[in-house]
């Protein structure tokens, strides 16, 4: 018999961040949160996004054995100000059976019942600076620290189910240029005087903090014509410049301001922590902390987490000058491979960023939905 218990205590929620350690143990593409971090998401007093949402944690039982864990979420600011009467799950991981997917369902759909909601939908975070997507194609490549691992018989389980596709997010992999060809250099020397741009260049963490509001504002301005975008809060942003910040080598941020120095576009790559994070194995201490460190300084691996493009220099070569700063970046700290964040499947703008580089589709993740039938 499955019992599905809804959990609130500490003791509680490190079990719930831990089972998914356990359900991937010595799988070699998944990529482990650290668990001191990923228990702060449930926490009101340390994660501010409970100012506008609430957040349901369900653990499943098997012969006393936890067998799948579910968050269910609202996030109200979608409710009200967007007017989309959606509840969201997340963080959904279960062994291959069935059963267990269904009652944890059934677990956050009621809640979506209870609050007269009209559609489930999933998996998602609380906002779009988590991770989002179930993965359905792309199971034997590495992981990201910022992507979520599973099984293929997720996607079974959620079909069976009654869920159907919402949308697609699509990752690529390339190779670098090592040179930046000659016709790029001159393409973006073009773009730089036509528009009266410069770009800037960054030396320490300090140098970075007075544009890391702007660089937000940047891509609330670039993707609110998106579906599934939610508007990032200036609470989330304070949030991610302590979370993230610290991992990010200076060198591998890129902007691009206009003549009176306003931010134009940038983006933010960082060299990969995935091989430092299996061996950290969920913890910090008491070397995790020096793996990360290594990954910082030396690696061959980068991704492309971020990039924001005003809407008014969209289409307009403006992405040459970012892009020649980081290929001459990587080539300087010996980058071979690259790839890049999640993007949807229909935003031909961002994956015309790589057409150049010969990429290739690697990893697929979906967007499930279902009707709350009443």
């Amino acid at each position: 018999m499955i019992e599905v218990k809804q959990i609130s205590s500490k003791k509680d929620i490190k079990k719930f961040v831990q089972f998914q350690l356990e359900l991937y143990k010595n799988n070699p593409y998944y990529i482990p949160p650290i668990v001191k971090d990923e228990m702060a998401n449930f926490d009101p007093e340390k994660n501010q996004v409970f100012k506008n949402a609430d957040c349901w944690l369900f653990l499943a039982y098997k012969n006393g054995q936890i067998v799948g864990r579910i968050a269910g979420i609202i996030n109200y600011i979608e409710i009200n100000d967007q007017k989309k009467p959606k509840m969201r799950y997340g963080w959904l991981d279960m062994i291959d059976d069935i059963e267990v997917t269904k009652a944890l369902i059934n677990a956050v759909e009621k809640i979506g019942h209870k609050k007269n909601l009209e559609f489930i939908e999933g998996p998602v975070g609380f906002s779009n600076m988590d991770k989002a997507g179930m993965l359905v194609e792309g199971f034997e490549e590495l992981g990201t620290m910022i992507t979520w691992y599973n099984h293929p018989y997720y996607k079974e389980h959620m079909e069976m189910l009654g869920f159907k596709k919402s949308a697609d997010w699509i990752e690529f992999k390339f190779t670098p240029p090592n040179p930046v060809p000659e016709k790029f250099n001159k393409f973006a020397d073009i773009i730089m005087q036509r528009y009266g741009l410069k770009p800037l260049e960054f030396k320490s963490t300090k140098d970075i903090l007075p544009y890391v509001d702007e660089m937000f504002e940047l891509l609330n301005k670039t993707y609110s014509s998106l579906v599934t975008y939610v508007p990032i809060q200036q609470y989330q942003i304070d949030l991610y410049k302590e979370k993230y910040l610290p991992f990010i080598n200076p060198d591998f941020i890129k902007c691009v301001v206009d003549s009176n120095g306003k931010l134009v576009a940038f983006a933010i790559t960082m060299p990969s922590f995935s091989k430092a994070l299996q061996k950290a194995k969920g913890k910090l201490l008491p070397f995790g902390f020096i793996h990360l460190l290594r990954a910082k300084r030396k690696n061959n691996r980068a991704a492309f987490y971020l990039i924001g493009i005003d809407p008014e220099y969209q289409g307009k070569g403006v992405t040459a000058l970012i892009f020649r700063n980081v290929a001459k970046t990587f080539m300087d700290n010996g980058i071979t491979f690259c790839e890049t964040n999640p993007e949807l499947e229909d935003n031909i703008a961002v994956q015309s960023l790589w057409k150049n580089y010969d990429p290739v589709l690697h990893k697929r993740r979906r967007l499930y939905r279902k009707d709350l039938v009443r």
